[in-house]
C-alpha cells in the first residue's frame, strides 16, 4: 500500500459513491467552507517566547491558502495538502508584538521596565521564564510591569499591521482573511479565553483597539464593550470561547462572573455574543468527558490533562462547567428558569496553533508551538507534557452564502456551522415535523429541508409531533470511511434534572448491532508497525431520516449529530514509526476523527 497522500485521495475518490459536489452547494447558494478561526503568529507574546521568531500574519495567510512557506523553527519548506477557504489570525490582544519588537530593537518598547527585563531574559535564552511570569501574574490578577505597555502609541502599530495585512490577502469569493484577536482572560488559572472577530475591513479596525484582559478579565465586560463598539464601527462581531476543558468549571458556570445569580439580562447578553463555541483544538476536545457521560463509549477523546501553567486537570472544580454537552443540557433548565438560554451555542473546531501554520491533519501536523514541530521534539517534556499530548485538531466548517467576511460572520451568527477534528467530513442536518423518506432521497433534499424545517443551529417550536431529522454525511476522500452517525439528545427529565441519550442512527448496510441498539465496532485496520490502514473500511456516505422515539409532547430538548470515521493512525503513531521508536502506552496510537454539528433546539 502506498503512502502518498495524492494516491490516497485518488483511490478514496474512486471508491466513493458520492456525486462530485453533492455537499458543496445547495439551492440557497450556501457553500461549504473550511477554515480556522484561531491562529497565532510571532505577534503573540507566547508564540515568540517559545521560539516562533519569524512568522507574521502574511505567513499565516499564505500557508492557509495552500502556498509553500518556510517553517519558523527548522527552516524547511512546508505546505498544506489542501488550502483553507478562510482564516482568522487571532494574536493575543495582550502584549501584541512586544517580544518581537524588543528583538528588533524598537526603542519605545525597549525603554520600558518590562522591555528591559524581558530583553535580558530573552538574550539569556530564558524566554519561557518571561512567559511563566506573565501567566502567573495574569492568573493572580497582577499587571506584572505591563501597564506602561497599554498606551495608544505602543498598541496601535501591530493592530494596524494585522488589519492591513488581512485586507491585502482578502479575496472575496476565493479566500476570506478575517480580522480578529484573542482576549486571554485567566482568572485564578481558569482558561476563559475568547476569540473575537468581525466582518469589517482595516478602516473599521482602525476605529478601535482590541479589548484585552488587561482592560478586564470579566467576559461580561467584553460583551458590554461589544455592545458599545459594534454600532460605532458598523461591523458585526462574534465572540467564541475556547478550551472550556481547561477552565476549572468556569466556562459554563451557572452564575455570573462574580458568583451572583444568573439573570435574564446576563443570559440574553451572553447568547447574543457567544453564538458559537470552539469544542475541539490542539489542547484537547471539549465536547464531553467520561466522568460526565459514562455511558458514552466515545467520550474519552483527546482528553487533555494539563492546565495552562502546568497544573494538572484534577485541580478543576466542576467538570460540567468545562464541556459543551452538559452546558447544552443546563441551558434547557436555565431557559425554564430565566426565559432565556445562555448556552444556546453552535459548535466549531479550530487549531490554536502558535506556529502561524494552520495544520490539523494527522500526517501533516506541525504542533502547537514551533518547538513541537518535529517527531524528535514532540518527545521532549515541557511542564510535564510532550508534543504527543496535543491533538491535531480542528477545523471550522461553515455553510455560507458566499466566501466573504460578511457571509461567514452571518453563518456564525445563525449557527449554521459545525466542527471537525481535522478531516473534511461533509454534514447536513435538518429538523422538522413532517419529513418523509422521499424527502431524504429527493434531489432537492436541501431545498425541502429549508422549506419545511430548520438547519443545524436552528430551533423548532414545541409541537405534539416528535421532531424528525434528515441527516446526510459524506467521507473525506483523503481519510477513512464513515463509521456511524449518532444523535446526542439532551432534555430535562420529570425530576427536573438534565439528562442525555445517545442513539446510533446509521452505519452502513447490514451493520450488526448489540442488543441495546449500538452498532458493533468496525475492525481497526491500522497496522501499528507501518501506520498503514484499509482505506475502504467504512461508508462513503450515510443518510438517515430519524424520528425521536422517546419524545414526549411539549418536551424541550436539544439535539446534535456526531459523525465518526473508521480508525486511522494518530500523529503520535506516525511519529513513532518514523523514529523507529515504541510509543509510550499513555499515548493513543489510533484515532476516530469526528464531526459535531451545531445543535437544533425544540423550544
Amino acid at each position: 500500500m502506498r503512502n502518498s497522500f495524492i494516491y490516497a485521495a485518488v483511490m478514496a475518490a474512486l471508491c466513493s459513491n458520492i456525486p462530485l459536489g453533492a455537499l458543496a452547494q445547495d439551492e440557497k447558494q450556501r457553500t461549504l467552507l473550511w477554515g480556522d478561526t484561531h491562529l497565532h503568529t510571532a505577534y503573540s507574546f507566547d508564540a515568540f517566547l517559545f521560539q516562533n521568531r519569524s512568522t507574521d500574519p502574511e505567513t499565516a495567510y499564505r500557508y492557509a491558502m495552500g502556498l509553500p512557506v518556510i517553517h519558523p523553527f527548522y527552516k524547511a519548506r512546508v505546505q498544506r495538502h489542501r488550502p483553507l477557504d478562510f482564516l482568522v489570525v487571532s494574536d493575543h490582544a495582550e502584549l501584541t508584538s512586544i517580544p518581537l519588537r524588543l528583538s528588533q530593537g524598537d526603542p519605545e518598547v525597549s525603554a520600558t521596565e518590562f522591555g528591559q527585563f524581558a530583553l535580558a531574559k530573552m538574550k539569556e535564552g530564558k524566554g519561557a521564564e518571561v512567559f511563566s511570569m506573565l501567566v502567573h501574574g495574569a492568573a493572580a490578577g497582577e499587571s506584572v510591569m505591563v501597564d506602561e505597555l497599554q498606551g495608544e502609541s505602543i498598541r496601535r502599530t501591530p493592530w494596524r499591521q494585522t488589519a492591513e495585512i488581512a485586507d491585502r490577502y482578502n479575496q472575496p469569493g476565493k479566500f476570506s482573511a478575517i480580522i480578529g484577536w484573542e482576549w486571554s482572560s485567566l482568572p485564578g488559572g481558569a482558561n476563559l479565553h475568547r476569540i473575537v472577530f468581525m466582518d469589517g475591513d482595516a478602516s473599521r479596525a482602525e476605529q478601535f483597539l482590541p479589548f484585552s484582559s488587561t482592560d478586564s478579565m470579566n467576559p461580561e465586560d467584553l460583551w458590554a464593550w461589544l455592545d458599545e463598539t459594534q454600532p460605532k464601527v458598523g461591523a458585526d462581531f462574534v465572540s467564541i470561547p475556547h478550551n472550556m476543558n481547561l477552565s476549572k468549571g468556569r466556562s459554563f458556570e451557572l452564575t455570573q462572573f462574580d458568583g451572583s445569580p444568573m439573570t435574564p439580562e446576563y443570559a440574553m447578553q451572553r447568547a447574543r455574543w457567544e453564538s458559537v463555541a470552539e469544542v475541539t483544538q490542539t489542547k484537547g476536545d471539549s465536547e464531553t468527558h467520561p466522568m460526565i457521560s459514562p455511558n458514552d463509549e466515545f467520550a474519552n477523546f483527546e482528553t487533555y490533562e494539563f492546565l495552562i501553567g502546568g497544573l494538572q486537570s484534577e485541580q478543576q472544580a466542576d467538570l460540567s462547567g468545562n464541556y459543551a454537552r452538559p452546558a447544552l443540557l443546563n441551558g434547557l433548565k436555565l431557559k425554564q428558569e430565566l426565559g432565556v438560554n445562555p448556552f444556546a451555542f453552535g459548535m466549531i473546531g479550530s487549531t490554536d496553533s502558535h506556529t502561524a501554520l494552520s495544520s490539523s491533519e494527522e500526517n501533516n501536523f506541525h504542533g502547537k508551538q514551533v518547538t513541537d514541530s518535529t517527531p524528535e521534539r514532540k518527545m521532549l517534556e515541557r511542564a510535564g507534557r510532550v508534543g504527543w499530548d496535543m491533538a491535531a485538531s480542528g477545523v471550522a466548517a461553515v455553510w455560507a452564502e458566499e466566501n466573504t467576511r460578511e457571509a461567514i460572520v452571518a453563518a456564525f451568527k445563525r449557527k449554521e456551522v459545525y466542527a471537525t477534528t481535522g478531516t473534511r467530513i461533509g454534514l447536513r442536518v435538518f429538523a422538522g415535523t413532517d419529513f418523509e423518506g422521499a424527502d431524504l432521497e429527493a434531489s432537492d433534499m436541501v431545498a425541502r429541508g429549508y422549506a419545511r424545517g430548520v438547519p443545524m443551529g436552528g430551533a423548532l417550536a414545541l409541537s405534539d409531533k416528535a421532531p424528525r431529522f434528515m441527516i446526510h454525511a459524506s467521507r473525506d476522500v483523503m481519510s477513512a470511511g464513515l463509521d456511524r452517525i449518532q444523535m446526542i439528545k439532551g432534555f430535562v427529565n420529570d425530576r427536573g434534572e438534565p439528562e442525555e441519550r445517545i442513539y446510533d442512527l446509521a452505519g452502513g448496510e447490514d451493520r450488526a448491532r448489540f442488543d441495546d441498539g449500538r452498532f458493533e465496532p468496525l475492525p481497526n485496520t491500522v497496522n501499528l508497525n507501518t501506520a498503514e490502514y484499509d482505506r475502504s473500511q467504512g461508508a462513503s456516505e450515510l443518510k438517515v431520516l430519524w424520528q425521536d422515539p422517546d419524545y414526549i409532547p411539549g418536551q424541550s430538548a436539544v439535539y446534535y449529530v456526531r459523525v465518526l470515521e473508521a480508525a486511522t493512525p494518530r500523529h503520535s503513531l506516525l511519529d513513532a514509526v518514523a523514529l523507529r521508536e515504541e510509543l509510550p502506552e499513555r499515548f493513543a496510537k489510533t484515532i476516530q476523527e469526528r464531526a459535531y454539528s451545531s445543535p437544533i433546539w425544540v423550544n
